[in-house]
């Protein structure tokens, strides 16, 4: 993937598992059972999700790199 997303990652301990997502790309989340394996997976999901909105002809938003607040 060529384009560059923020991506958080959290620890969930009702899922004993890390949560990765992408929030500028919704409901693009994955989870693993170590940081980087979730980050992995996430790559994975972000890559079908931009594939899967190209297909249908949706918008692919352009990353932000960081959120503002106001």
């Amino acid at each position: 993937m060529s384009t560059r997303y923020l991506v958080r990652i959290s620890w969930s301990a009702e899922d004993q598992a890390f949560i990765a997502e992408a929030p500028e790309l919704p409901g693009c989340m994955a989870d693993g059972g170590s940081y980087q394996e979730s980050l992995a997976n996430l790559k994975v999901v972000m890559n079908e999700w931009i594939a899967t909105a190209t297909e249908l002809g949706r918008p692919i938003p352009e990353p932000r790199g960081r959120f503002l607040f106001a």
